[in-house]
């Protein structure tokens, strides 16, 4: 996993924020989507594509800085 470390965190922190808060209005498609999966109503296609859409930035993001803070310990 030698790539996630060749990715720079400052334009990774950012897509994160961008894609975890859009859109603003009514409700970010990520708690919207993670608050329908929870109930159980996670069922259409395009529902579960915004999950994977607006997660995969700061689930990357979250991998990144736990990499990075276990490597400088060693």
């Amino acid at each position: 996993m030698k790539w996630i470390d060749r990715i720079p965190l400052l334009p990774l922190g950012l897509l994160a924020v961008f894609l975890g808060i859009a859109p603003l209005h009514p409700e970010p498609h990520l708690f919207e989507k993670t608050r329908m999966l929870i109930q159980g109503n996670l069922i259409r296609a395009i529902d579960i594509f915004d999950l994977f859409f607006h997660g995969s930035a700061p689930l990357l993001f979250i991998i990144r800085v736990i990499r990075k803070i276990t490597r400088s310990k060693k």
